[in-house]
């Protein structure tokens, strides 16, 4: 049976102000800030482990293409869990992926940002 007139209308607002805004790029990278590289105790994102966030399908797709410190950290499968838990944790994402990526080498003298630079004594 079809809702006509006032309560249809009503219907089509409510489906409107439920649905989510579409999620940024910035967003992503705001929802992994807490996630630390256990070893050297600064967050992944300010390491400049983060090379790029793909959102397709009006992000409910969501990769997080990243790296790790070396290919030998011993914490790798623990940042990658971590990751992976608040892509599924952030509304919105049916779909997310972490893909861990080793080209470009990571180099915190130009990928990390200035206060992880100081951190880690590269000035």
């Amino acid at each position: 049976m079809e809702v006509r007139g006032p309560r249809r209308e009503e219907n089509r607002r409510l489906e409107r102000h439920n649905t989510l805004p579409m999620l940024t790029k910035d967003d992503i990278l705001a929802s992994l800030q807490h996630i630390m590289d256990p070893e050297i105790r600064i967050g992944i994102v300010d390491l400049g482990l983060v090379y790029d966030v793909v959102i397709e399908d009006d992000g409910k797709k969501v990769d997080v293409r990243m790296t790790l410190t070396t290919p030998a950290c011993p914490y790798g499968p623990m940042i990658l869990t971590q990751v992976k838990d608040a892509l599924d944790a952030t509304p919105g994402i049916e779909e997310g992926k972490v893909s861990l990526v080793w080209e470009p080498g990571w180099n915190p003298q130009t990928m990390a940002t200035e206060a992880a630079r100081l951190k880690l004594g590269i000035w």
